[in-house]
């Protein structure tokens, strides 16, 4: 419930500071099972445009734990689903944690697969997740303001989502399955971003 009332709190403010935004591919969403919404991290923006371009889904999501030292922001992204992960020292619970929520509830999860703002390089925990949980991944792109500031311009937000598609144990002839589908997620991102 708080998660829906605050999406349409930020819908609104969206709406009034920037105009309406442009989701592409909305159809290519599951409607009948979870799923993993990824996408390259480009700003603070984007996780909120992501979570706007899927609604009504609503999503669990993985934050630094930094993040849940402060009692107030603790509070707030607690009750957006968010769940700490140390980003230095990863322990098993930044993927039991998601494939269980996956498994067991009817929360989506949105994951950044780099990690950070500040890199290209995807880490496995996506596909990890995907594997084990047996949930499909959807690939995702943002593109529009990354700054306050551009967001006031009224600069045009989009998110264009991909095809689902489901990782595999084991692909014959492809001895590297992260490997494999990092290059997949990656080539995804880039046909979403042309």
């Amino acid at each position: 419930m708080f998660f829906s009332v605050v999406r349409s709190i930020v819908l609104l403010l969206f709406w009034i500071l920037n105009g309406k935004p442009n989701f592409i591919g909305k159809e290519n969403l599951p409607q009948d099972e979870n799923y993993i919404l990824i996408a390259p991290h480009r700003s603070w923006i984007d996780p909120l445009y992501l979570a706007l371009a899927a609604s009504p889904k609503q999503f669990s999501v993985m934050a630094k734990k930094e993040l849940f030292k402060n009692p107030i922001i603790s509070w707030f992204i607690t009750n957006m689903n968010a769940f700490p992960v140390d980003r230095n020292n990863p322990g098993p619970s930044a993927i039991k944690i998601p494939v269980k929520s996956l498994k067991e509830s009817d929360l989506g999860l949105l994951i950044f697969p780099a990690g950070t703002r500040h890199s290209n390089e995807l880490k496995g925990g996506a596909i990890t997740i995907a594997k084990m949980s047996k949930k499909p991944i959807v690939p995702a792109v943002y593109s529009g303001p990354l700054t306050f500031k551009d967001l006031i311009k009224r600069k045009k937000a989009t998110v264009r989502i991909g095809e689902p598609f489901y990782v595999e144990r084991k692909i014959e002839g492809v001895k590297d399955i992260n490997a494999y589908y990092s290059e997949k997620i990656q080539t995804a991102f880039e046909h979403l971003d042309k």
